[in-house]
C-alpha cells in the first residue's frame, strides 16, 4: 500500500470527494444564489459584494451624467460616481445635491436600491457568517493494524475546536467499481461498519476502527490488491451536535487506497500529566509507526 508521507501543516479542510465534470446542465447561477453565497469563499463572498457596490455606483453616476446638472455641484461623471457612493450609502455629506426633478427621482430610485442592498449584504454575511461548521482535523492516511490479535483498519480525527461535540457518529462507505453480468460498469457504495461508530462526546481525539474479518473487502491481501487496482475510494461522514451554538454539524473526508499504509499504527498525540490534564500534540497527528520500528524500539527499550 501507501509509505508514509512527510507531515503536513495542520489544516481542518475536508478533501474534496472527487472531481466531477458535468455535462449538459444549464448554467443559471442567478436561479441558486443564496446557496452560491454560502458555498462561496469569504475572499470571493467580500469580492462579489464590493463589484456589485461599486458596479451600482458607477451605473448610477452614468444616469447623473445623461442630464448636467441635474446634481448641484456635479460637474463631471466622477463627481457623479461620489455622490452616487454618497446616497447609497446614506452619508449625504451636504456639498452636493438634487437640483432637478431628474435629480430627485433618481436619488429616490437609488435611496431604495441602497436599503434593499443594505438589508441583503447584512442578512447574506450574517448567514454565512452564522453557517454551522466541523472543524474536524481528519489523519492524512489510514492505517491497518491488529488490536488484540485482529487486523482493523483505522482513521484517526481529532476536534480542532476542542468544544463539545454531542452524539458524534461516523459513517465510513467503500466505494468500489464492479461489472455486472450484463458486462455494465457501476460504482457501488459498501458500508464499512465500525466497531464503535459513535460517541456521547468528541472533545479530544478519536480513532474509528474497522474490524477485518471475513465480512471485510479489506479481509485478505488480494482483496486490497484489487480494491487498490479499481481505485476504490474511502468515504468518511461525520455529523454531530455542536453545543456551544446547539446546532447540528457534519463534515467529511476522502481517502485514496494509496493512501491506506498496512502493519502501521498512529503515533501517540495524547499523554497526561501527574495532575491529570490531559495533553492533545498536533504536530505529530499524521505521523505513524511501522511494525518494524516498534519491534527495533521495543528491543531497545529491552535493553535499556
Amino acid at each position: 500500500m501507501a509509505e508514509p508521507g512527510k507531515k503536513r501543516t495542520v489544516s481542518t479542510t475536508p478533501v474534496s470527494m472527487t472531481s466531477v465534470q458535468i455535462l449538459g446542465r444549464e448554467f443559471a447561477p442567478h436561479k441558486d444564489v443564496y446557496h452560491l453565497v454560502l458555498r462561496a469563499p469569504w475572499w470571493a463572498f467580500f469580492a462579489g459584494m464590493a463589484v456589485m457596490f461599486f458596479g451600482a455606483n458607477a451605473i448610477f453616476a452614468a444616469i447623473y451624467s445623461l442630464s448636467p446638472g441635474c446634481i448641484d455641484h456635479v460637474n463631471d461623471y466622477e463627481d457623479a460616481f461620489y455622490f452616487s457612493i454618497q446616497t447609497l450609502g446614506t452619508i449625504g455629506y451636504g456639498g452636493m445635491s438634487p437640483a432637478t426633478r431628474f435629480g430627485h427621482m433618481v436619488v429616490s430610485v437609488e435611496a431604495f436600491s441602497g436599503l434593499i442592498m443594505t438589508a441583503m449584504f447584512t442578512g447574506l454575511t450574517f448567514a454565512k457568517f452564522a453557517k454551522p461548521t466541523a472543524r474536524v482535523l481528519f489523519s492524512k492516511v489510514a492505517v491497518i493494524y491488529p488490536r488484540d490479535g485482529v487486523p482493523h483498519l483505522m482513521f484517526r480525527m481529532a476536534n480542532f475546536r476542542a468544544n463539545n461535540v454531542v452524539e458524534a457518529t461516523l459513517r465510513v462507505t467503500l466505494m468500489v467499481t464492479e461489472k455486472t453480468r450484463e458486462g455494465e460498469t457501476m460504482r457501488r457504495a459498501v458500508d464499512m461498519p465500525l466497531t464503535r461508530p459513535s460517541t456521547s462526546l468528541f472533545l479530544l481525539s478519536w480513532t474509528a476502527m474497522h474490524k477485518i474479518d471475513e465480512t471485510s473487502p479489506f479481509y485478505t491481501a488480494e482483496n486490497r490488491k484489487k480494491l487498490l487496482d479499481e481505485k476504490a475510494e474511502l468515504f468518511l461522514s461525520f455529523t454531530g451536535l455542536d453545543e456551544t451554538i446547539a446546532a447540528q454539524i457534519h463534515t467529511r473526508y476522502r481517502y485514496l487506497m494509496s493512501e491506506v499504509i498496512e502493519n502501521a499504527r498512529f503515533a501517540d498525540i495524547l499523554t497526561i500529566k501527574p495532575d491529570g490534564t490531559r495533553v492533545l500534540d498536533y504536530t505529530n497527528f499524521d505521523e505513524v509507526i511501522k511494525t518494524e520500528e516498534l519491534a527495533v524500539a521495543t528491543a531497545r527499550s529491552g535493553d535499556a
